[in-house]
């Protein structure tokens, strides 16, 4: 009886997943077997492996590294700081607060901040350093992703944070060793989880980043997420689109084996 409740509440997930999950990667499969005239071909996987294709690939893979690097390099110390702090939880809100704020609003105001006009330049101007091209270029596209992505990294290593045990921390101080060996040693092994799971949220969106390369990058940043919105809404050429799709899903599923939890 109770096996059969139980299976009845896994309908409504069954159906969702099979909705929204499974259908649309099958429609994307599907379509990338067509050509921009609608003919059945094979041609847009070979055209993937072309030189245009595999730089955008290994541009896409680059930036979402260093994305995901300067988000950990940041939210490590802040999650770190948070769990030490009185007024955590209020703190740990205003952080995720940002996360709320609609993306398309976010990237507007750095265009503002960042442009030739913007408070970043004004205040450039009064330290005599002089205006600067800010906007539209490798530095803003990493600066303003990273500030996008910063709360989905503090979240889960916070959490991490907050479920060590700290006698293992005083063991290790006891035993002599220093703050670094402790973090280490201890700390940062034992808080890996939270790592990794923070790397998944954050590496695998920006490996397909769109909007952000178009209003903050000025296209100078061109990745895989570029040239599918190039390929459905400007080319129509869905194929290709759907191609590259595919590559990004099985990229991503790769990225979870690797940085999953195997115990």
């Amino acid at each position: 009886m109770v096996t059969k409740a139980r299976n009845l509440y896994l309908i409504p997930y069954a159906m969702w997943i099979a909705l929204f999950v499974i259908a649309p990667i099958v429609l994307i499969v599907y379509y990338s077997f067509f050509d921009v005239n609608g003919a059945f071909t094979f041609d847009n996987y070979a055209k993937f492996f072309t030189p245009v294709y595999l730089r955008m690939t290994f541009n896409s893979f680059w930036y979402a590294l260093l994305i995901t690097f300067f988000s950990l390099l940041v939210a490590y110390p802040t999650a770190y700081l948070l769990t030490r702090t009185k007024h955590k939880q209020l703190w740990l809100l205003l952080i995720i607060l940002p996360s709320w704020i609609n993306l398309l609003l976010k990237a507007y105001a750095f265009i503002g901040l960042f442009g030739t006009y913007g408070l970043t330049n004004a205040v450039l101007e009064t330290l005599g350093i002089g205006t600067q091209q800010i906007l539209f270029t490798d530095f803003s596209f990493v600066f303003v992703s990273v500030y996008i992505f910063i709360p989905f990294m503090v979240l889960p290593i916070y959490n991490a944070l907050e479920e060590l045990n700290p006698t293992l921390v005083y063991a290790s101080r006891d035993l002599g060793a220093s703050w670094w060996t402790t973090f280490r040693r201890v700390v940062f092994p034992l808080t890996l989880d939270g790592v990794k799971s923070g790397a998944q949220a954050v590496f695998i969106p920006a490996l397909s980043l769109f909007m952000i390369t178009r209003l903050i990058a000025g296209n100078r940043v061109i990745t895989l997420g570029t040239a599918i919105e190039q390929h459905f809404l400007v080319t129509q050429d869905w194929g290709m689109g759907a191609t590259i799709a595919v590559f990004l899903i099985i990229a991503m599923a790769l990225i979870m084996l690797v940085t999953g939890n195997r115990r």
